[in-house]
């Protein structure tokens, strides 16, 4: 395919493989330049979350000491997956508005849906990239955790296929929405999202509760989450569960220990004594007991 210029010579026109990768190349130029402002974008919240959830919580006592076990895969997850999100939408959004970048895209010598899969691809290289960093912070913040070293390639595929899901998302979201209304369906979609796609809490356990784990079962970051901890965590992991504090659990051992005691079985060897055979016990009380004065004969 050729082009015509302005002196009417045709001129042959850039394969789409190279103008494919010129336009991504020039996303991750720009992306290594501004590298501490995306970082700073994408570690703040989940280190956040992995410190108050997995430390401070754990050395007061109300969550287990291998709770970290189960955070952090969820919250890798988390930023590999909203990562992928957000930086899509926001910078399509971005084009779509004052600036009509866009306009520029389009004018390259590619399909429009080669335009959006570079769109999902570059969201996806930056989800990954958000996933990845997580992995040393987290093994910071949370010391007593452990990651196997041959985990960590088939975990970097699981983030790569979760930003990928969430750049795809993101895709939607910023052509569907208009740019004054993307902040009102982030707000919308984005909290759900994060409290229901089992980052804090393991979705085969939510037995008890099954209209929740049917609604987690939507999420489709759930299967991110739990595909993460399904490389990171070892098969056979020892319980997590949340532990009350321990004043507050003591004293409910206590009340559960007595309920136990008043219905528990006769232990085998003792004999029961019949009630009819106790002697009575008088509920009066002497004179002297009821410290009266004088005391009445």
């Amino acid at each position: 395919m050729t082009t015509i210029d302005e002196a009417g010579a045709a001129t042959p026109r850039p394969p789409v493989a190279r103008s494919f990768a010129a336009i991504l190349t020039r996303d991750l130029v720009v992306t290594w330049r501004e590298l501490p402002a995306f970082l700073t974008q994408v570690v703040l919240q989940p280190l956040f979350i992995l410190f108050v959830f997995g430390t401070v919580l754990g050395d007061l006592g109300y969550v287990g000491g291998d709770f970290g076990a189960v955070l952090l895969p969820g919250v890798i997850a988390l930023n590999a997956f909203v990562g992928g999100l957000q930086n899509t939408a926001l910078p399509l959004t971005l084009d779509f508005s004052y600036s009509r970048e866009i306009e520029d895209r389009l004018l390259a010598p590619l399909p429009i849906w080669l335009v959006a899969v570079e769109k999902i691809l570059f969201g996806t290289v930056r989800g990954l990239l958000a996933g990845a960093v997580m992995i040393p912070l987290g093994l910071l913040v949370l010391p007593g955790t452990e990651i196997a070293l041959a985990s960590v390639p088939p975990a970097l595929l699981v983030m790569a296929l979760g930003a990928f899901v969430g750049s795809a998302i993101g895709m939607t979201l910023g052509t569907a929405v208009s740019p004054r209304g993307i902040n009102t369906v982030f707000a919308a979609v984005l909290t759900p999202l994060m409290f229901t796609g089992a980052t804090q809490f393991p979705w085969p356990q939510l037995e008890r509760l099954p209209w929740f784990q049917v609604v987690c079962a939507l999420n489709p970051l759930t299967y991110v989450s739990e595909a993460m901890r399904a490389v990171m965590v070892p098969p056979d992991p020892a319980p997590r569960v949340l532990a009350l504090p321990a004043g507050h659990g003591g004293g409910r051992r206590g009340v559960r220990g007595r309920r136990r005691a008043r219905f528990r079985p006769p232990r085998p060897g003792l004999k029961e004594v019949p009630a009819a055979s106790l002697p009575p016990v008088s509920r009066t009380r002497t004179c002297t007991e009821r410290n009266e004065t004088p005391c009445r004969t």
